[in-house]
Protein backbone atom coordinates (compact mmCIF):
# COMPACT_ATOMS: atom_id res chain seq x y z
CA UNK A 1 0.00 0.00 0.00
CA UNK A 2 2.91 2.34 0.77
CA UNK A 3 4.33 1.83 -2.71
CA UNK A 4 0.96 2.52 -4.31
CA UNK A 5 0.53 5.71 -2.26
CA UNK A 6 4.03 6.88 -3.21
CA UNK A 7 3.28 6.08 -6.85
CA UNK A 8 0.39 8.54 -6.58
CA UNK A 9 1.99 11.24 -4.42
CA UNK A 10 5.34 11.51 -6.20
CA UNK A 11 3.84 12.21 -9.66
CA UNK A 12 1.50 14.72 -8.02
CA UNK A 13 4.51 16.35 -6.37
CA UNK A 14 6.28 16.51 -9.73
CA UNK A 15 3.19 18.03 -11.36
CA UNK A 16 2.94 20.61 -8.58
CA UNK A 17 6.55 21.69 -9.08
CA UNK A 18 6.08 21.62 -12.86
CA UNK A 19 2.99 23.84 -12.51
CA UNK A 20 5.24 26.44 -10.89
CA UNK A 21 8.33 25.96 -13.05
CA UNK A 22 6.68 25.95 -16.50
CA UNK A 23 5.12 29.44 -16.16
CA UNK A 24 8.40 30.73 -14.74
CA UNK A 25 10.29 29.21 -17.68
CA UNK A 26 7.86 30.76 -20.14
CA UNK A 27 8.15 34.17 -18.49
CA UNK A 28 11.93 33.85 -18.54
CA UNK A 29 11.93 33.07 -22.28
CA UNK A 30 9.60 36.02 -22.94
CA UNK A 31 11.84 38.34 -20.92
CA UNK A 32 14.98 37.22 -22.77
CA UNK A 33 13.20 37.66 -26.12
CA UNK A 34 12.00 41.14 -25.22
CA UNK A 35 15.47 42.21 -24.06
CA UNK A 36 17.06 41.06 -27.32
CA UNK A 37 14.24 42.65 -29.35
CA UNK A 38 14.65 45.99 -27.59
CA UNK A 39 18.39 45.88 -28.20
CA UNK A 40 17.90 45.08 -31.90
CA UNK A 41 15.19 47.74 -32.17
CA UNK A 42 17.64 50.29 -30.76
CA UNK A 43 20.20 49.29 -33.40
CA UNK A 44 17.55 49.52 -36.11
CA UNK A 45 16.59 52.99 -34.87
CA UNK A 46 20.21 54.14 -35.04
CA UNK A 47 20.52 52.84 -38.62
CA UNK A 48 17.23 54.52 -39.50
CA UNK A 49 18.66 57.84 -38.30
CA UNK A 50 21.86 57.34 -40.33
CA UNK A 51 19.87 56.21 -43.37
CA UNK A 52 17.58 59.22 -43.25
CA UNK A 53 20.50 61.58 -43.87
CA UNK A 54 22.12 59.29 -46.43
CA UNK A 55 18.95 58.90 -48.47
CA UNK A 56 18.30 62.64 -48.52
CA UNK A 57 21.85 63.48 -49.59
CA UNK A 58 22.32 60.40 -51.81
CA UNK A 59 25.62 59.56 -50.07
CA UNK A 60 25.28 55.89 -49.08
CA UNK A 61 28.94 54.79 -49.02
CA UNK A 62 29.40 55.64 -45.35
CA UNK A 63 26.07 53.93 -44.52
CA UNK A 64 27.10 50.78 -46.39
CA UNK A 65 30.45 50.70 -44.59
CA UNK A 66 28.65 51.04 -41.22
CA UNK A 67 26.31 48.18 -42.05
CA UNK A 68 29.22 45.93 -43.06
CA UNK A 69 31.14 46.65 -39.85
CA UNK A 70 27.97 45.89 -37.85
CA UNK A 71 27.62 42.48 -39.47
CA UNK A 72 31.31 41.74 -38.95
CA UNK A 73 31.00 42.50 -35.24
CA UNK A 74 27.63 40.95 -34.44
CA UNK A 75 26.82 38.62 -37.37
CA UNK A 76 23.52 40.44 -37.95
CA UNK A 77 22.46 41.20 -41.51
CA UNK A 78 20.93 44.60 -42.29
CA UNK A 79 19.59 46.28 -45.43
CA UNK A 80 18.10 49.68 -46.21
CA UNK A 81 15.41 50.01 -48.87
CA UNK A 82 13.60 53.00 -50.37
CA UNK A 83 9.79 53.38 -50.23
CA UNK A 84 9.42 51.36 -53.44
CA UNK A 85 11.28 48.39 -51.91
CA UNK A 86 14.50 48.73 -53.87
CA UNK A 87 17.62 48.00 -51.79
CA UNK A 88 19.75 51.10 -51.28
CA UNK A 89 22.43 49.70 -48.97
CA UNK A 90 23.07 46.35 -47.30
CA UNK A 91 25.60 44.69 -45.04
CA UNK A 92 26.20 42.18 -47.86
CA UNK A 93 25.57 42.21 -51.55
CA UNK A 94 24.50 39.86 -54.29
CA UNK A 95 22.47 36.78 -53.54
CA UNK A 96 22.71 37.34 -49.82
CA UNK A 97 20.22 40.17 -50.09
CA UNK A 98 17.64 37.86 -51.64
CA UNK A 99 18.36 35.33 -48.91
CA UNK A 100 17.85 37.97 -46.28
CA UNK A 101 14.45 38.84 -47.71
CA UNK A 102 13.52 35.16 -47.78
CA UNK A 103 13.79 34.93 -44.00
CA UNK A 104 10.46 34.11 -42.28
CA UNK A 105 8.29 37.18 -41.75
CA UNK A 106 10.91 39.43 -43.45
CA UNK A 107 8.76 40.47 -46.44
CA UNK A 108 5.69 40.93 -44.26
CA UNK A 109 7.70 43.14 -41.87
CA UNK A 110 9.03 45.14 -44.85
CA UNK A 111 5.50 45.67 -46.16
CA UNK A 112 4.26 46.99 -42.81
CA UNK A 113 7.31 49.22 -42.35
CA UNK A 114 6.88 50.73 -45.86
CA UNK A 115 3.35 51.60 -44.76
CA UNK A 116 4.80 53.46 -41.81
CA UNK A 117 3.81 50.78 -39.23
CA UNK A 118 6.35 49.13 -36.94
CA UNK A 119 5.66 45.34 -36.80
CA UNK A 120 4.58 43.79 -33.48
CA UNK A 121 7.44 42.31 -31.45
CA UNK A 122 7.52 38.48 -31.31
CA UNK A 123 6.11 37.04 -28.01
CA UNK A 124 8.92 34.50 -27.59
CA UNK A 125 11.49 32.73 -29.77
CA UNK A 126 11.50 29.11 -28.56
CA UNK A 127 14.85 27.29 -28.57
CA UNK A 128 13.48 24.40 -30.65
CA UNK A 129 12.71 26.77 -33.57
CA UNK A 130 15.33 28.11 -36.03
CA UNK A 131 13.48 31.34 -36.95
CA UNK A 132 15.67 34.48 -36.76
CA UNK A 133 14.60 37.68 -35.05
CA UNK A 134 13.29 40.13 -37.68
CA UNK A 135 13.12 43.87 -36.92
CA UNK A 136 11.79 46.40 -39.46
CA UNK A 137 12.04 50.13 -38.73
CA UNK A 138 10.48 52.85 -40.92
CA UNK A 139 12.80 55.73 -41.92
CA UNK A 140 10.83 58.89 -41.34
CA UNK A 141 7.17 59.08 -40.40
CA UNK A 142 3.85 59.23 -42.27
CA UNK A 143 4.16 61.39 -45.39
CA UNK A 144 7.89 61.87 -44.77
CA UNK A 145 8.64 58.10 -45.04
CA UNK A 146 11.86 57.83 -47.07
CA UNK A 147 12.75 54.15 -46.57
CA UNK A 148 12.90 51.06 -44.37
CA UNK A 149 15.64 49.43 -42.28
CA UNK A 150 15.38 45.61 -42.12
CA UNK A 151 17.46 43.82 -39.52
CA UNK A 152 17.59 39.98 -39.44
CA UNK A 153 19.35 38.70 -36.32
CA UNK A 154 20.26 35.02 -35.70
CA UNK A 155 18.60 33.67 -32.54
CA UNK A 156 21.43 31.34 -31.47
CA UNK A 157 22.57 33.58 -28.64
CA UNK A 158 18.99 34.12 -27.52
CA UNK A 159 18.33 30.38 -27.53
CA UNK A 160 21.47 29.72 -25.52
CA UNK A 161 20.45 32.33 -22.95
CA UNK A 162 16.97 30.83 -22.66
CA UNK A 163 18.33 27.27 -22.29
CA UNK A 164 20.84 28.43 -19.67
CA UNK A 165 18.07 30.11 -17.70
CA UNK A 166 15.94 27.02 -17.93
CA UNK A 167 18.85 24.88 -16.74
CA UNK A 168 19.30 27.05 -13.64
CA UNK A 169 15.55 27.01 -13.06
CA UNK A 170 15.51 23.20 -13.33
CA UNK A 171 18.35 22.93 -10.84
CA UNK A 172 16.61 25.26 -8.43
CA UNK A 173 13.34 23.34 -8.82
CA UNK A 174 15.11 20.18 -7.69
CA UNK A 175 15.39 21.67 -4.21
CA UNK A 176 11.62 21.85 -3.47
CA UNK A 177 11.06 18.66 -5.46
CA UNK A 178 13.62 16.78 -3.39
CA UNK A 179 12.19 18.28 -0.21
CA UNK A 180 8.64 17.27 -1.10
CA UNK A 181 9.76 13.80 -2.18
CA UNK A 182 11.74 13.37 1.05
CA UNK A 183 8.75 14.47 3.10
CA UNK A 184 6.38 12.18 1.19
CA UNK A 185 8.03 8.97 2.44
CA UNK A 186 7.78 9.59 6.22
CA UNK A 187 4.41 11.28 5.81
CA UNK A 188 3.05 8.27 3.93
CA UNK A 189 4.44 5.86 6.55
CA UNK A 190 2.93 7.96 9.31
CA UNK A 191 -0.47 8.07 7.62
CA UNK A 192 -0.50 4.36 6.71
CA UNK A 193 0.90 2.96 9.97
CA UNK A 194 -2.59 2.61 11.53
CA UNK A 195 -3.84 1.03 8.29
CA UNK A 196 -1.07 -1.59 8.44
CA UNK A 197 -1.93 -2.33 12.06
CA UNK A 198 -5.62 -2.65 11.18
CA UNK A 199 -4.76 -4.95 8.29
CA UNK A 200 -2.72 -7.23 10.55
CA UNK A 201 -5.44 -7.25 13.18
CA UNK A 202 -8.20 -8.13 10.71
CA UNK A 203 -6.04 -10.96 9.32
CA UNK A 204 -5.60 -12.35 12.85
CA UNK A 205 -9.33 -12.04 13.56
CA UNK A 206 -10.12 -13.79 10.27
CA UNK A 207 -8.08 -16.74 11.56
CA UNK A 208 -10.12 -16.84 14.76
CA UNK A 209 -8.01 -14.78 17.18
CA UNK A 210 -10.48 -12.37 18.78
CA UNK A 211 -8.00 -11.31 21.47
CA UNK A 212 -6.05 -9.04 19.11
CA UNK A 213 -6.35 -5.28 19.51
CA UNK A 214 -4.87 -2.36 17.55
CA UNK A 215 -2.68 0.33 19.10
CA UNK A 216 -4.50 3.62 18.57
CA UNK A 217 -1.33 5.76 18.87
CA UNK A 218 0.05 7.58 15.84
CA UNK A 219 -1.43 8.45 12.48
CA UNK A 220 -4.07 11.00 11.45
CA UNK A 221 -6.93 11.71 13.89
CA UNK A 222 -9.48 10.08 11.56
CA UNK A 223 -7.55 6.82 11.54
CA UNK A 224 -7.06 6.96 15.30
CA UNK A 225 -10.82 7.24 15.70
CA UNK A 226 -11.27 4.36 13.26
CA UNK A 227 -8.82 2.28 15.32
CA UNK A 228 -10.79 3.00 18.49
CA UNK A 229 -14.04 2.03 16.77
CA UNK A 230 -12.41 -1.15 15.46
CA UNK A 231 -11.26 -2.15 18.94
CA UNK A 232 -14.72 -1.47 20.34
CA UNK A 233 -16.26 -3.61 17.61
CA UNK A 234 -13.89 -6.51 18.32
CA UNK A 235 -14.66 -6.20 22.04
CA UNK A 236 -18.36 -6.49 21.27
CA UNK A 237 -17.87 -9.46 18.94
CA UNK A 238 -15.61 -11.29 21.41
CA UNK A 239 -18.00 -10.64 24.28
CA UNK A 240 -20.96 -11.85 22.22
CA UNK A 241 -19.08 -14.98 21.11
CA UNK A 242 -18.04 -15.76 24.68
CA UNK A 243 -21.60 -15.30 25.93
CA UNK A 244 -22.92 -17.62 23.23
CA UNK A 245 -20.39 -20.33 24.02
CA UNK A 246 -20.97 -19.91 27.73
CA UNK A 247 -24.72 -20.19 27.22
CA UNK A 248 -24.44 -23.39 25.19
CA UNK A 249 -21.97 -24.88 27.66
CA UNK A 250 -23.98 -23.90 30.73
CA UNK A 251 -27.25 -25.05 29.19
CA UNK A 252 -25.73 -28.38 28.21
CA UNK A 253 -24.26 -28.91 31.69
CA UNK A 254 -27.48 -27.88 33.40
CA UNK A 255 -29.56 -30.19 31.21
CA UNK A 256 -27.25 -33.18 31.55
CA UNK A 257 -28.14 -34.07 35.16
CA UNK A 258 -31.93 -33.79 34.75
CA UNK A 259 -31.69 -35.71 31.48
CA UNK A 260 -29.63 -38.46 33.16
CA UNK A 261 -32.20 -38.70 35.95
CA UNK A 262 -35.01 -38.82 33.40
CA UNK A 263 -33.25 -41.54 31.44
CA UNK A 264 -32.74 -43.66 34.58
CA UNK A 265 -36.35 -43.15 35.59
CA UNK A 266 -37.59 -44.21 32.16
CA UNK A 267 -35.34 -47.28 32.14
CA UNK A 268 -36.51 -48.25 35.62
CA UNK A 269 -40.08 -48.41 34.36
CA UNK A 270 -39.35 -51.56 32.35
CA UNK A 271 -40.33 -54.10 35.09
CA UNK A 272 -43.70 -52.40 35.53
CA UNK A 273 -44.75 -52.55 31.87
CA UNK A 274 -46.83 -55.30 30.33
CA UNK A 275 -47.89 -55.82 26.77
CA UNK A 276 -45.94 -55.35 23.52
CA UNK A 277 -47.27 -51.86 22.88
CA UNK A 278 -46.13 -50.57 26.27
CA UNK A 279 -42.69 -52.16 25.89
CA UNK A 280 -42.34 -50.72 22.39
CA UNK A 281 -43.26 -47.24 23.64
CA UNK A 282 -40.79 -47.71 26.51
CA UNK A 283 -37.98 -48.59 24.10
CA UNK A 284 -38.75 -45.52 22.01
CA UNK A 285 -38.63 -43.32 25.09
CA UNK A 286 -35.28 -44.77 26.17
CA UNK A 287 -33.85 -44.24 22.67
CA UNK A 288 -35.06 -40.63 22.66
CA UNK A 289 -33.35 -39.92 25.98
CA UNK A 290 -30.14 -41.44 24.64
CA UNK A 291 -30.38 -39.28 21.47
CA UNK A 292 -30.88 -36.18 23.63
CA UNK A 293 -27.85 -37.17 25.69
CA UNK A 294 -25.75 -37.54 22.52
CA UNK A 295 -26.94 -34.14 21.30
CA UNK A 296 -25.84 -32.51 24.55
CA UNK A 297 -22.44 -34.17 24.28
CA UNK A 298 -22.12 -32.90 20.70
CA UNK A 299 -23.02 -29.36 21.75
CA UNK A 300 -20.38 -29.47 24.49
CA UNK A 301 -17.80 -30.80 22.02
CA UNK A 302 -18.69 -28.06 19.53
CA UNK A 303 -18.30 -25.42 22.24
CA UNK A 304 -14.86 -26.73 23.16
CA UNK A 305 -13.71 -26.86 19.52
CA UNK A 306 -14.98 -23.36 18.72
CA UNK A 307 -13.11 -21.98 21.74
CA UNK A 308 -9.75 -22.75 20.13
CA UNK A 309 -7.78 -19.85 18.59
CA UNK A 310 -6.06 -19.56 15.27
CA UNK A 311 -4.97 -22.32 12.94
CA UNK A 312 -1.39 -23.59 13.22
CA UNK A 313 1.01 -25.49 10.93
CA UNK A 314 1.04 -29.24 11.49
CA UNK A 315 2.97 -32.29 10.20
CA UNK A 316 0.55 -34.72 8.61
CA UNK A 317 2.91 -37.63 9.43
CA UNK A 318 2.73 -36.83 13.16
CA UNK A 319 -1.06 -36.52 13.09
CA UNK A 320 -1.55 -39.84 11.30
CA UNK A 321 0.98 -41.67 13.49
CA UNK A 322 -1.31 -41.22 16.51
CA UNK A 323 -4.57 -41.79 14.63
CA UNK A 324 -4.09 -44.63 12.14
CA UNK A 325 -3.75 -47.43 14.75
CA UNK A 326 -7.01 -46.32 16.34
CA UNK A 327 -8.72 -46.20 12.94
CA UNK A 328 -7.42 -49.67 12.09
CA UNK A 329 -8.99 -51.03 15.26
CA UNK A 330 -12.27 -49.26 14.46
CA UNK A 331 -12.26 -50.59 10.89
CA UNK A 332 -11.74 -54.13 12.16
CA UNK A 333 -14.74 -53.69 14.46
CA UNK A 334 -16.94 -52.64 11.53
CA UNK A 335 -15.44 -55.14 9.08
CA UNK A 336 -14.05 -52.44 6.80
CA UNK A 337 -10.69 -52.39 5.00
CA UNK A 338 -8.75 -49.17 5.67
CA UNK A 339 -6.02 -48.02 3.28
CA UNK A 340 -3.86 -44.89 3.51
CA UNK A 341 -1.86 -43.34 0.67
CA UNK A 342 -0.14 -40.27 2.10
CA UNK A 343 3.33 -39.05 1.00
CA UNK A 344 5.85 -38.22 3.69
CA UNK A 345 6.78 -34.72 4.78
CA UNK A 346 3.43 -33.04 4.10
CA UNK A 347 2.82 -29.92 6.17
CA UNK A 348 -0.41 -27.99 6.22
CA UNK A 349 -2.33 -25.39 8.18
CA UNK A 350 -4.38 -27.34 10.70
CA UNK A 351 -7.85 -26.12 11.76
CA UNK A 352 -8.42 -24.76 15.28
CA UNK A 353 -8.65 -27.68 17.69
CA UNK A 354 -6.30 -29.79 15.61
CA UNK A 355 -6.47 -31.72 12.37
CA UNK A 356 -6.72 -34.99 14.28
CA UNK A 357 -10.12 -34.10 15.76
CA UNK A 358 -11.52 -33.30 12.30
CA UNK A 359 -10.12 -36.50 10.78
CA UNK A 360 -11.48 -38.54 13.72
CA UNK A 361 -14.98 -37.22 13.10
CA UNK A 362 -14.86 -37.80 9.33
CA UNK A 363 -13.37 -41.30 9.76
CA UNK A 364 -15.99 -42.18 12.39
CA UNK A 365 -18.78 -41.15 9.99
CA UNK A 366 -17.24 -43.28 7.21
CA UNK A 367 -17.07 -46.32 9.47
CA UNK A 368 -20.50 -45.95 11.07
CA UNK A 369 -22.65 -44.51 8.32
CA UNK A 370 -21.21 -45.48 4.93
CA UNK A 371 -22.32 -49.12 4.93
CA UNK A 372 -19.33 -49.91 2.69
CA UNK A 373 -16.46 -52.37 2.82
CA UNK A 374 -13.49 -50.11 2.06
CA UNK A 375 -12.27 -46.68 3.21
CA UNK A 376 -9.30 -44.94 1.63
CA UNK A 377 -7.36 -41.91 2.88
CA UNK A 378 -5.04 -40.19 0.42
CA UNK A 379 -3.28 -36.83 0.24
CA UNK A 380 -2.56 -34.64 -2.79
CA UNK A 381 -0.06 -31.94 -1.76
CA UNK A 382 0.24 -28.73 -3.78
CA UNK A 383 -0.30 -25.06 -2.89
CA UNK A 384 -3.33 -26.48 -1.08
CA UNK A 385 -3.16 -29.93 0.47
CA UNK A 386 -6.23 -31.99 -0.36
CA UNK A 387 -7.04 -34.89 1.96
CA UNK A 388 -9.53 -37.33 0.42
CA UNK A 389 -11.33 -39.73 2.75
CA UNK A 390 -13.39 -41.87 0.37
CA UNK A 391 -15.56 -44.93 0.94
CA UNK A 392 -17.47 -47.35 -1.30
CA UNK A 393 -20.69 -47.28 0.70
CA UNK A 394 -24.17 -45.98 0.05
CA UNK A 395 -23.00 -42.44 -0.61
CA UNK A 396 -25.23 -39.38 -0.91
CA UNK A 397 -27.17 -37.92 -3.79
CA UNK A 398 -26.35 -34.52 -5.23
CA UNK A 399 -29.14 -32.88 -3.22
CA UNK A 400 -28.06 -34.63 -0.03
CA UNK A 401 -24.43 -33.56 -0.46
CA UNK A 402 -25.57 -29.93 -0.71
CA UNK A 403 -27.50 -30.25 2.58
CA UNK A 404 -25.08 -32.47 4.51
CA UNK A 405 -22.98 -29.58 5.84
CA UNK A 406 -25.91 -27.93 7.62
CA UNK A 407 -26.12 -28.44 11.35
CA UNK A 408 -28.49 -31.13 12.64
CA UNK A 409 -29.10 -32.40 9.08
CA UNK A 410 -29.21 -36.18 8.69
CA UNK A 411 -29.93 -38.29 5.64
CA UNK A 412 -33.23 -40.21 5.76
CA UNK A 413 -31.35 -43.55 5.62
CA UNK A 414 -29.36 -42.56 8.73
CA UNK A 415 -32.26 -41.50 10.94
CA UNK A 416 -32.15 -44.70 13.01
CA UNK A 417 -28.37 -44.69 13.40
CA UNK A 418 -26.42 -43.09 16.23
CA UNK A 419 -25.50 -39.45 15.56
CA UNK A 420 -26.71 -35.86 15.85
CA UNK A 421 -25.92 -34.30 12.48
CA UNK A 422 -23.52 -31.78 14.06
CA UNK A 423 -20.09 -33.31 13.52
CA UNK A 424 -19.62 -32.72 9.78
CA UNK A 425 -21.03 -29.19 9.96
CA UNK A 426 -18.66 -28.29 12.81
CA UNK A 427 -15.71 -29.77 10.89
CA UNK A 428 -16.61 -27.67 7.84
CA UNK A 429 -16.65 -24.51 9.99
CA UNK A 430 -13.28 -25.34 11.52
CA UNK A 431 -11.71 -26.04 8.11
CA UNK A 432 -13.04 -22.73 6.77
CA UNK A 433 -11.58 -20.88 9.77
CA UNK A 434 -8.15 -22.22 8.74
CA UNK A 435 -8.57 -20.79 5.23
CA UNK A 436 -9.57 -24.15 3.74
CA UNK A 437 -12.65 -25.85 2.39
CA UNK A 438 -14.54 -29.03 3.18
CA UNK A 439 -16.55 -30.40 0.29
CA UNK A 440 -18.37 -33.62 -0.50
CA UNK A 441 -17.80 -35.49 -3.76
CA UNK A 442 -18.61 -38.94 -5.18
CA UNK A 443 -16.31 -41.55 -3.61
CA UNK A 444 -15.13 -45.04 -4.54
CA UNK A 445 -17.23 -47.27 -6.82
CA UNK A 446 -19.62 -49.55 -4.97
CA UNK A 447 -18.72 -53.26 -4.97
CA UNK A 448 -22.00 -54.25 -6.57
CA UNK A 449 -21.91 -51.34 -9.04
CA UNK A 450 -24.64 -48.76 -9.52
CA UNK A 451 -22.94 -45.68 -8.12
CA UNK A 452 -20.26 -44.40 -5.80
CA UNK A 453 -19.75 -43.89 -2.12
CA UNK A 454 -18.83 -40.58 -0.48
CA UNK A 455 -15.54 -38.67 -0.69
CA UNK A 456 -14.99 -36.06 2.05
CA UNK A 457 -12.35 -33.62 0.76
CA UNK A 458 -10.42 -31.44 3.20
CA UNK A 459 -8.59 -28.73 1.22
CA UNK A 460 -6.20 -26.87 3.54
CA UNK A 461 -3.43 -24.35 2.82
CA UNK A 462 0.05 -25.84 2.64
CA UNK A 463 2.48 -24.75 5.37
CA UNK A 464 6.20 -24.09 4.85
CA UNK A 465 8.61 -26.84 5.77
CA UNK A 466 9.80 -26.75 9.38
CA UNK A 467 13.32 -25.49 9.91
CA UNK A 468 15.81 -28.15 11.06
Amino acid sequence: MLRRLLAILLPLTFLLVAALVVPLGTAMAQRETQEVYVDRLSDAGRFASLSHTALRTGRTDALRAELERYQELYGIRVLVADPSGDVVAASQSGGTIAGLLDAPDARQAMTKARAGVRPEPPPVLWPWKDDPLVVAEPIGRDSELVGVVLLVSPADGLHSAILAGWAWLALLSLVPLAGLAAATWPLSRWALRPVHRLDGATAAIAHGDLSVRVDAAGGPPELRRLTGSFNAMVDAVESSSQRQRAFVSDASHQLRNPLTSLRMAVENLAPFLSGPEARSAHEDAVEETRAMHRTLNSLLAATRLESFGAAEPADLDSVLATRVPRWQALSTEYGITLRTRVPEGVRLLAPPGGLGSVLDEVMSNAMRLSGGTRVELRAEPDERVELHLADNGMGLSDEERESALRRFWRAPKHQNLEGTGLGLAICADLVRSAGGELRLEPGLPRPEGGGHGLDVVLALPAAPASSP
